[in-house]
């Protein structure tokens, strides 16, 4: 063990017999650095978690990649494309695409006695995946989600129920507009709530067959497929993947193809959570800065409170390097310590919300109802890293104080 650690280490280990201002500054310094890692730690994890859950709600509503109809773009109701068996399969086959699932929509106006509102119904089949719709569901159940038979059934959100007056296992008349006016009578068989006001506010769901005979359309037609992929960090390379296969080409009817991401369909909310990072990197600067301040206030009252000692290691010989190291040594046991402490407030302040929900949201504002919390492990520890190399970086250049002190003047001083 080299010997500046050495005394380092037993400097550490007597710093409650400091002078009487060491002791305040050293307990600032460490608990600078404690509060400022805390705060990183806590930042990054709902960031994170709030990412993570707009995201997954966005995604539940419509995949990450979707294949349409070209002039799906430039009108208002969803033209039709074939999206076969074939078709399924050969996206299915592509690499990282785990789900391929079909949709059909159609604009429409649910109405009661007392009121009515514009809707667009979403029919969806048995392979489409509704984890996320089951796990939104406040009342009921989902409705028989089916290709090959009309199930009549609908789930509707709990901002369209509330509108309308209605409640799970009531019937609702629905009627939609093109050349003629149809009209349906559904039953609401559950109600789901996801917070997201773009979507609860018109999505209903159904069966795909329904859509597919209000709008007049052939077994193999539908207004597109969705593809869910593996890697979400992958996105744009998978996007690119399937726009050079589909993309320019056309189907037996000769509709052209057109590939879109989930990022390009809702932009305003995705460039939102981007401007998320900007808050996460202002945080992590001023926590730094906190850290640093500190931890450069408490070096410098360290070294000036301890002359003495720095000019009796002088005249026994050592350098000003070999001493300029004590401190340093020093400073990094100090910040290890506040480091601890940080890794433990914050990860369990981030434990505690993420088990009981202690802190809550506006979900009409931000989306979800409470603090969301995600862990990234390389992300901690990489916080953990850059804190300690950068706060030490940074104490070099007031470690060279040590330069000025010179043993002669002190204790003649003495």
């Amino acid at each position: 063990m080299p010997f500046t650690f050495s005394i380092a280490r037993r400097l550490y280990g007597r710093q409650e017999e400091g002078h009487s201002l060491s002791r305040p500054a050293i307990r600032i310094a460490m608990w600078g650095i404690a509060v400022g890692l805390a705060v990183m730690i806590l930042s990054v994890c709902i960031i994170l978690g709030f990412k993570q859950e707009v995201q997954q709600k966005v995604i539940g509503f419509g995949g990450h990649i979707e294949v349409i109809n070209y002039q799906s773009l430039y009108s208002v109701e969803a033209k039709p494309i074939v999206v076969d068996e074939l078709l399924m399969h050969r996206l299915g086959r592509m690499e990282g695409v785990s789900r391929v699932q079909r949709f059909i929509t159609k604009t429409g106006m649910l109405k009661t006695g007392q009121a009515f509102k514009g809707v667009v119904l979403r029919g969806i089949a048995e392979e489409y995946d509704t984890t996320f719709l089951a796990s939104s569901l406040l009342e009921g159940r989902l409705p028989r989600f089916s290709s090959s038979e009309v199930s009549n059934e609908i789930a509707i959100s709990s901002l369209m129920a509330h509108e309308l007056g209605l409640r799970v296992g009531e019937k609702v008349y629905a009627y939609f507009f093109s050349n003629q006016v149809k009209a349906r009578r559904f039953l609401i068989t559950g109600i789901y709530e996801t917070h997201l006001r773009e979507f609860d506010n018109v999505l209903v769901f159904t069966d795909l067959l329904t859509t597919q005979k209000l709008n007049g359309w052939e077994t193999n037609q539908c207004a597109g497929a969705e593809l869910l992929i593996d890697d979400f960090e992958q996105l744009d390379q998978r996007t690119n993947e399937v726009v050079a296969v589909m993309n320019h080409t056309q189907d037996v009817d000769g509709n052209t193809y057109s590939t879109h991401h989930i990022k390009e369909l809702y932009p305003g909310i995705f460039s939102w959570l981007s401007l998320l990072d900007t808050n996460v990197y202002v945080i992590l600067a001023l926590m730094i800065l906190l850290s640093l301040f500190t931890m450069t206030s408490g070096l410098l009252i360290i070294i000036l409170e301890r002359t003495n000692f720095i000019a009796v290691m002088k005249a026994l010989g050592a350098s000003n390097g070999q001493i300029r190291r004590i401190f340093l040594h020093f400073a990094v046991l100090l910040i290890s310590r506040g480091l601890i402490w940080g890794n433990v407030i914050g990860i369990g302040v981030a434990v505690m919300q993420q088990q009981f929900k202690l802190i809550h949201l506006d979900p009409a504002t931000y989306y979800v109802d409470a603090v969301p919390i995600l862990f990234s492990w390389p992300l901690v520890l990489l916080l953990n890293v850059a804190t300690l190399l950068i706060t030490v970086f940074v104490l070099i250049i007031p470690s060279y104080l040590v330069t000025r002190v010179h043993p002669a003047r002190v204790m003649r001083f003495e």
